[in-house]
């Protein structure tokens, strides 16, 4: 039934405008406005629908995965322009930089966007 639909993800923000700074300057995506919202667009063809919500509340999961050939690269040049990385402790704990290396999973680090959506970039193999 949706074999070839072009299927894509949306979450909410509360700022529209600091949003596309955001993603558009910070992250360095191409970005465009659409119905009172922002297209993200991603490399390989997909695309993410950022759309306003007065009553917003941050995703308590990541929303979106930036795949990156080195983590620590990543990490480094986001702290460079202002991107705070997470820190955690226990099953997931996290280095000074933010990056949780080894252990079940991927090297991987999160962050956060203006309005509190989880975000992460992670190495591929």
């Amino acid at each position: 039934m949706f074999k070839d639909s072009k299927a894509f993800s949306t979450f909410s923000v509360d700022d529209v405008p600091r949003a596309k700074q955001f993603y558009g300057e910070t992250l360095g995506l191409n970005v465009s406005d659409e119905m009172e919202g922002l297209a993200l667009h991603l490399s390989g063809g997909g695309e993410v629908f950022v759309y306003p919500k007065d009553d917003h509340t941050p995703a308590t999961f990541t929303v979106l995965n930036f795949p990156v050939d080195d983590v620590e690269h990543a990490v480094d040049e986001l702290t460079s322009a202002g991107v705070r990385f997470e820190s955690y402790s226990g099953e997931l704990q996290t280095d000074e930089k933010g990056i949780s290396r080894g252990g079940e999973g991927p090297t991987i680090a999160w962050f956060k966007d203006p309005a509190g959506n989880i975000l992460s970039v992670l190495e591929v193999e």
